[in-house]
C-alpha cells in the first residue's frame, strides 16, 4: 500500500491528558505545526474506556488544558463531594476533550489522525483501512504514551477465570440485570473504590459486598485541595500542617502518624497498615461509605476464580455461580523508569510536580516554547516519580520542592505559573498575600518557619530508610 509523508514541527504520540495538554500550550505559545495521533477514535486517551460512573478524583478546576476550563466552576450541593469543587464525569470530560480538539484544529496548524498505529520508524497505520502515512518531526516527537492508564476495558485480569464464573468489568456491572447472590470486588485501587461506592448509591447491601483487598493504601483528603478562593485558608493550612508534620517527626512511622493524625492521609481500615500509595482522593463521606464494607479478604492477590472458591497467594474463601466478580485490579498508570524529559529529538512527559500530569504537561511545552537549551530545560523538569508505595509521598514532595525552588529563580516562570489555569495554586496564594487578612499572615509566617526545616528533616528520614535497606533491612511506612 502506498504511504504519504506528513512532515510538521512536532509529533504528538498519544491524545490522552498529557498529550492534549502539551498540544494545547505549544499551539498557544509557539508558531508550530502539530500532528495528534492516537489509537482512539476520540482524544481524551483512558477516559474514552472507563466504565460509567467514573468521576474525577480531584478538583475540575485543575484538570485539562491550560486555555479551556473544565466544568463550570461550581461547588457541589449533593452527593458524596458536597461542599467542596466539581468533580467532572467521565462523558464530560470526553466531550471536553472533543471540544479542546476541536479548537485546536481550528488553529490550522494542528492535525488529527485517530485510530492509527505509530511504529518505532514513525510510520502511522490506519486501524480502519490500513493506509500509512510517514510522520516527520521537524523540531520533537512527543512520547505522550507512558502516560496512558490501564483500566480494565483495556485490560483483563491477570487471574484465571473457570468457565461458569460471572467476572464483569465495572462498564458491565452497570449493564447487569440479573438476580446475584453477592458482589466480589477484585482490587484496592482507585476503581475497585469507585465501584464499591457505585453499589452502595445503588442500594445493595454493605454485607453481601465482599472486597479482596490484595493492600491498604493511603489517601489523599479531598478537602485540603481545594485550590479555589472559598477554600483558600484550608488549602494552605493544609500545604503547611505537611511542612509542619515532617519538621516535628521523630521517624518515618511517627510521619505518617502525624499525616494522619491532622487528616492530610486516610485509610479505609485504621487498623491495617497502608502498603500502596497512589495519589487516590477521597472524601470524608467518601470514606465514610467504604468503611461500611466490612468483609474484606487480606489473602493477597487472586490467582484464579473457580465455581466454588477464589484462590489467592495465601489461602481460599468461598464463591458460587450466583456472585458476580467484578474486575478492579488493571494497573492504573504504569510507573516505568525515570528518564530525561529532553532528549534530544525526543520528548518524554513525566510528572513534574506531584500527582498533577495535565500541570506537568503543559509547563514541559512551556519550557519547550521558550528556552533552547536541553540541558536548561532538564535542569527545570526533573521528574517526580509516579507513585506506588507510601515512601513515594516522601520521595515525590522532595523532587516536588526541588522543582519549585529551580522555577522560583527565573521570573518568566513564575509569571507563567501565576497566569497557569491548571497550576492554580500559585495564583491563588498570591492574590491572597496581598490581602490584609490576619489569619492569612498567621498561614504565611506558619509556612515560612515550617518549610525548610520540613523538607531538611523529609531528607534526613529519607537518608534513614535508604541506610537500613542497604544494611538489608526492609522499612515500611509505619514499622
Amino acid at each position: 500500500m502506498s504511504e504519504t509523508i506528513r512532515e510538521v514541527d512536532y509529533v504528538i504520540v498519544g491524545a490522552g491528558a498529557v498529550g492534549m495538554a502539551m498540544a494545547d500550550t505549544l499551539t498557544a505559545e509557539t508558531s508550530a505545526t502539530v500532528a495528534i495521533v492516537d489509537r482512539r477514535a476520540r482524544p481524551g486517551g483512558h477516559w474514552n474506556d472507563a466504565y460509567p460512573f467514573v468521576r474525577l478524583h480531584g478538583p475540575s478546576v485543575t484538570y485539562g488544558v491550560n486555555s479551556l476550563p473544565l466544568g463550570r466552576g461550581q461547588i457541589d450541593t449533593t452527593g458524596l463531594n458536597a461542599g467542596l469543587n466539581e468533580l467532572a464525569s467521565g462523558a464530560e470530560i470526553c466531550a471536553y476533550y472533543d471540544r479542546v480538539m476541536q479548537q485546536l484544529l481550528t488553529s490550522g496548524r494542528v492535525s488529527w489522525l485517530p485510530m492509527h498505529d505509530v511504529d518505532e520508524t514513525g510510520v502511522a497505520t490506519s486501524l480502519v483501512n490500513g493506509q500509512r502515512v510517514r510522520l516527520v518531526a521537524r523540531r520533537r516527537w512527543v512520547d505522550a504514551t507512558q502516560a496512558d492508564t490501564q483500566v480494565p476495558a483495556t485490560h483483563g485480569p491477570k487471574f484465571a477465570v473457570a468457565d461458569g464464573v460471572t467476572c464483569l468489568t465495572p462498564t458491565e456491572l452497570t449493564q447487569w440485570d440479573r438476580p446475584v447472590a453477592g458482589h466480589v470486588i477484585v482490587g484496592g485501587g482507585k476503581t475497585a473504590m469507585d465501584t464499591a461506592l457505585w453499589l452502595l448509591e445503588q442500594g445493595v447491601d454493605a454485607d453481601s459486598i465482599t472486597w479482596i483487598r490484595p493492600r491498604e493504601a493511603w489517601l489523599l483528603n479531598r478537602a485540603n485541595v481545594q485550590p479555589t478562593a472559598p477554600f483558600a485558608h484550608q488549602t494552605m493550612a493544609a500545604m503547611v500542617a505537611e511542612f509542619e508534620a515532617a519538621r516535628d517527626a521523630t521517624s518515618l512511622p511517627d510521619l505518617f502518624a502525624r499525616l494522619e493524625g491532622m487528616q492530610l492521609l486516610q485509610r479505609i481500615d485504621p487498623s491495617v497498615t497502608p502498603t500502596m500509595y497512589r495519589c487516590a482522593v477521597v472524601s470524608n463521606a467518601e470514606l465514610m461509605q467504604l468503611r461500611r464494607i466490612r468483609n474484606v479478604v487480606r489473602l493477597g492477590h487472586v490467582k484464579g476464580i473457580e465455581l466454588d472458591r477464589i484462590v489467592l497467594d495465601q489461602g481460599k474463601v468461598p464463591t458460587s455461580p450466583k456472585h458476580v466478580h467484578i474486575h478492579c485490579s488493571a494497573g492504573g498508570l504504569p510507573r516505568g523508569p525515570v528518564q530525561p524529559v529532553f532528549q534530544g529529538h525526543r520528548i518524554v512527559p513525566q510528572y513534574l510536580r506531584r500527582c498533577s500530569p495535565s500541570f506537568s504537561a503543559a509547563f514541559i511545552a512551556h519550557l519547550e516554547a521558550t528556552i533552547e537549551d536541553d540541558e536548561v530545560k532538564n535542569a527545570l523538569s526533573e521528574p517526580v516519580l509516579v507513585p506506588t508505595v507510601p515512601l513515594d509521598w516522601l520521595l515525590m514532595h522532595l523532587q516536588t520542592a526541588r522543582n519549585q525552588a529551580a522555577w522560583s529563580q527565573h521570573a518568566e516562570l513564575q509569571d507563567w505559573l501565576r497566569r497557569s489555569r491548571l497550576e492554580a495554586y500559585t495564583g491563588l496564594f498570591t492574590r491572597f498575600h496581598h490581602h490584609a487578612d490576619p489569619a492569612w499572615e498567621a498561614l504565611q509566617s506558619r509556612l515560612r518557619q515550617a518549610r525548610v526545616p520540613g523538607l531538611q528533616r523529609m531528607t534526613t528520614l529519607l537518608a534513614s530508610v535508604k541506610e537500613s535497606s542497604q544494611q538489608g533491612r526492609v522499612v515500611s511506612s509505619t514499622e
